[in-house]
């Protein structure tokens, strides 16, 4: 499955953002009772909405396991495992860090599926695909895996943006993002945030900025909810939520999962017909 190009996910040097960019006076309410509890009418929260909050979808035991996973992957201790992503602020660190302090260090592990059953457990969990089925009206289609680390103090902002922006999917395809708490996420180590209502305004146009994004002028943050999640817990996202997570300012480490769905039945589009939707190149606007 295609997704955005090299020079959209490329490391950017972090740029200050501005401080009222992301409300705290707002949280998300989830559900509670796991993936059985989810009714009709969460279905319709999650589409009027564009997300859902379950918040104990997982068992200590799996999130447990799924931290041994991320763990063992990090260790090196699969050696055909290459997909690591260090923080830009230590990057240039990684070589001199060992243990905890090199775990630490890294950013993003992705595409561990096919190396790490534990991980694998998570992203095909039954309770997790029925329920994506029900947002879909399909089969649920995995295409991209990730576990994301805001290191303690080091953790970067990730900007407003859609994930819709970054695939090559057809304009109007139910993408829905799974985040997966394996760590507690708060308002201090860099919790998500979501724009309610914004999966029905549309798509928004990106550019690189301090990533790809959503101009900072162009998010209606008066709208901003973050949603906290204890380890377990999980938030559901429509693909063209808008949604961002600041910084880790704190001396906790926010480690999760996150994972992007598509309906089976829906085949790829080329890159310009992506870009000719959330591409700056042509518009006549500015960020």
């Amino acid at each position: 499955m295609s997704t955005a190009t090299t020079s959209e996910q490329a490391n950017i040097a972090p740029i200050p953002y501005p401080p009222d960019l992301y409300r705290f006076d707002t949280a998300a309410e989830g559900i509670a009772g796991g993936f059985s509890a989810v009714t009709d009418a969460d279905i319709e929260y999650f589409h009027r909405n564009g997300y859902l909050v379950i918040n104990d979808a997982f068992s200590a035991v799996e999130v447990e396991d799924a931290l041994a996973g991320m763990i063992h992957l990090m260790d090196g201790k699969c050696p055909d495992f290459r997909a690591i992503q260090f923080e830009p602020k230590l990057v240039k660190q990684k070589d001199e860090l060992e243990g905890q302090d090199r775990r630490d260090a890294i950013r993003k592990i992705f595409n561990f599926v096919d190396y790490e059953s534990r991980l694998n457990a998570m992203a095909a969990h039954s309770g997790l695909l029925g329920v994506l089925e029900q947002m879909m009206g399909d089969t649920p289609e995995l295409f991209q895996d990730m576990a994301l680390v805001k290191p303690p103090r080091y953790g970067s902002e990730k900007p407003w943006h859609q994930d819709c922006a970054y695939f090559n999917l057809p304009e109007g395809t139910t993408v829905v993002g799974v985040w997966i708490a394996l760590d507690e996420a708060t308002a201090e180590n860099g919790c998500l945030h979501v724009i309610p209502g914004s999966n029905n305004e549309g798509p928004m146009i990106h550019f690189k900025r301090r990533d790809w994004q959503i101009c900072d002028t162009d998010v209606p943050i008066g709208r901003d909810t973050m949603v906290p999640l204890k380890p377990g817990g999980c938030l559901f996202w429509h693909g063209l939520t808008h949604h961002g997570s600041p910084a880790n300012q704190s001396d906790q480490r926010r480690r999760a999962l996150q994972l992007h769905y598509k309906p089976a039945s829906v085949g790829e589009i080329t890159t310009q017909e992506r870009m000719d939707v959330y591409g700056s190149e042509g518009k006549e606007v500015d960020c």
